[in-house]
């Protein structure tokens, strides 16, 4: 290599592990999977928690049962308790009637899915600033609680958070919320009605059972047919809201699209569409989708049936060997005076390096960005079976940190707990007694020479997923049978699998990251 082309080469690296670590923005993915277009009938969705302050641990919340006139809090900053019973920063904000029962759930910074397989999906599109309300009663993350607390199904869900929102107000910005139950999946979006106002303006479209849906940071519900119950459902302040900011006039002849009137920005978000494209060209080839088109279908039919594993491969996409691949800027002159990618290519470059880099035209309303993200703080992929007790039929695939470097752990519904070192927060310090610190550590570490390194990681992650996998099957036939005699004994039996597969998997990333950094610092 020249010494002018080894110079940069070194420059470019030295400032992008400068950049890596710096501030960013925190969007997240979520893709849907219909029980008709998934290769065993269960029903998807998945969330990818992109955040660098969300907590970084897990609890298992069971139902209860409440006397008449039972009052419940409804509170802020439990998206950042840093382990269970933590009250500092958490604020309550007010007490409303309790249901007379709650259901049980897995807790993570959004609630993720309930005891009757009832779940949710979460992904920040915005929208308008001047709609939210601050002094409102509920955020998103406490409509989701909410949800899975008194929701069954999805529908159910979205008349709870209605019903809620309409009573008491929405305090957040634009969110887009994916449901799924047994049976169905919905797509729902929620906006502010304005500063002072107390309600919120919303609509949910049904996604076809034979399809599967993508949403990524912008909203995509366009035209609503409010005629069709039976795949549209909205607030009934859809259109005067509009009307009356001066956002729709209904006399000019131009349909009403929900996602221009209330996220008019969206669609110029590179961030959103690029992702909306890959999700759909990965799964649905067939479409030859324009990558640069301003809109796409709200869901499409999968060329071939979609499995879980199948989803796991769609959230590490980094658009390697794509035109729009991430890593494209650094290739380095080897022996021979060839050029080849560099080991140190990084297709987590933080984003401040893209319009440096002309990768892509960067981060921001033109720019871009991959499905996976280095500062990803969990994904989860569920699935709901309705041949199956519920217990058994709820299932969350559930990763640390990075998706495209870490292994899923299965955790059904109905387990009673999770290990102690997945109920720690690891946000204060470097703590090896937290689970989420063995997966951060791997992916942070193998981000400064991807090239090599996510050989190694992969060998250790495809090794967990393949036991996983192949054992499955047997696991959940023993546990059915288990249950038709003893539902308490099952139970028992999910937890003592799901937890000694979580500490399985933390261990063999611990065990992983000394060897990364043996290998890669201290080996001579």
């Amino acid at each position: 290599m020249s010494g002018k082309n080894r110079n940069l080469t070194v420059l470019l690296f030295l400032l992008a592990i400068t950049l890596f670590y710096s501030r960013g923005v925190d969007p997240c993915t979520c893709i849907l999977v219909g029980k008709d277009a998934s290769i065993d009938g269960s029903v998807t969705t998945s969330h990818t928690c992109d955040s660098r302050i969300d907590r970084t641990w897990l609890e298992v919340v069971s139902g209860r049962k409440y006397g008449k006139g039972s009052v419940c809090g409804v509170y802020s900053g439990l998206r950042f308790m840093k382990f269970p019973g933590d009250t500092a920063g958490v604020v309550l904000r007010g007490e409303i009637p309790q249901a007379r029962e709650t259901f049980g759930y897995l807790n993570s910074s959004y609630p993720c899915m309930n005891e009757y397989q009832l779940a949710i999906g979460e992904s920040t599109f915005g929208g308008r600033p001047e709609l939210r309300n601050k002094e409102a009663l509920f955020s998103c993350e406490e409509l989701c609680r909410f949800a899975l607390e008194r929701a069954r199904t999805c529908r159910d869900a979205i008349r709870v958070i209605g019903e809620l929102a309409a009573e008491y107000g929405y305090n957040d910005g634009g969110e887009c919320l994916m449901f799924s139950d047994k049976d169905e999946i919905w797509h729902f979006e929620i906006v502010g009605c304005g500063s002072g106002c107390i309600g919120a303006v919303w609509a949910a479209q049904r996604i076809p059972d034979d399809h599967i849906g993508v949403t990524a940071n912008a909203s995509r519900i366009m035209e609503i047919d409010p005629g069709d119950n039976e795949n549209f459902i909205a607030s009934s302040n859809i259109y005067d809201v509009a009307i009356s900011n001066g956002w729709y006039d209904p006399d000019s002849g131009q349909s009403f699209r929900f996602s221009y009137v209330y996220d008019p920005d969206g669609r110029k978000s590179m961030a959103a569409r690029r992702r909306e494209w890959r999700v759909f060209d990965l799964l649905a080839p067939s479409l030859k989708l324009d990558p640069n088109s301003e809109n796409y279908p709200i869901s499409v039919r999968p060329d071939t049936l979609v499995s879980v594993r199948r989803l796991m491969e769609v959230f590490r996409d980094t658009f390697e060997g794509t035109e729009f691949d991430m890593t494209k800027f650094m290739y380095v002159e080897d022996e021979d005076g060839n050029f080849v990618k560099s080991p140190y290519a990084n297709p987590f470059m933080h984003y401040d390096m893209m319009p440096l880099m002309k990768i892509n035209g960067g981060w921001g309303k033109m720019g871009e960005r991959c499905i996976a993200r280095y500062y990803c703080t969990y994904i989860t992929i569920t699935q709901s079976r309705s041949w199956m007790p519920d217990p058994v039929g709820g299932l969350v695939w559930f990763g640390w940190d990075n998706p495209a470097m870490t292994a899923f752990v299965p955790l059904y519904c109905g387990i009673g707990d999770v290990p102690d070192s997945w109920k720690l927060s690891g946000r204060q310090a470097f703590d090896r007694d937290c689970a989420w610190w063995a997966f951060n550590r791997v992916a942070d570490l193998s981000a400064q020479k991807w090239g090599e390194m996510r050989i190694d990681v992969d060998s250790v992650r495809v090794m967990l997923e393949d036991e996983v996998f192949a054992e499955i099957d047997e696991l959940e036939n023993r546990t059915i049978e288990l249950y038709k005699k003893n539902p308490e004994k099952a139970r028992k039996y999910l937890t003592r699998y799901s937890n000694d597969f979580a500490a399985r998997a933390t261990s063999a990333y611990w065990e992983l990251g000394d060897f990364l950094w043996w290998k890669y610092t201290g080996k001579f």
